[in-house]
């Protein structure tokens, strides 16, 4: 039995191969296209820049929760025993930074 094939088959074939390869130029023509380039260049960007941004959110969240936990309890009520002696130090502080100030204008 012989296995050749008629000129419409083998012209066929061809036509099919040359619509596939015209495909494949496009695809091409697509991926290497400028617009496309930056398209995809500003995609990942975008896509870095929210991961970094959520990382860094749920950082600082963490770390207000942290803080929040040690000046107020389960209950939401103030740890007073810890904001009274901040508080203090802050007073004090603000009070020397106002005397010190008034120190040099005078």
């Amino acid at each position: 039995m012989s296995d050749a094939r008629t000129p419409a088959e083998i012209e066929a074939d061809i036509e099919e191969r040359r619509s596939r390869l015209a495909e494949t130029l496009d695809e091409i023509g697509v991926r290497v296209h400028p617009k496309t380039i930056v398209g995809d260049a500003k995609a990942r960007v975008v896509g870095s820049v929210d991961q970094t941004l959520g990382r860094a959110y749920v950082g600082a969240n963490r770390a207000v929760s942290d803080v929040r936990s040690k000046f107020v309890n389960e209950e939401g009520t103030p740890r007073l025993e810890r904001v009274v002696p901040v508080a203090l130090m802050a007073v004090g502080l603000v009070g020397l930074l106002v005397v010190s100030s008034r120190r040099r204008r005078g």
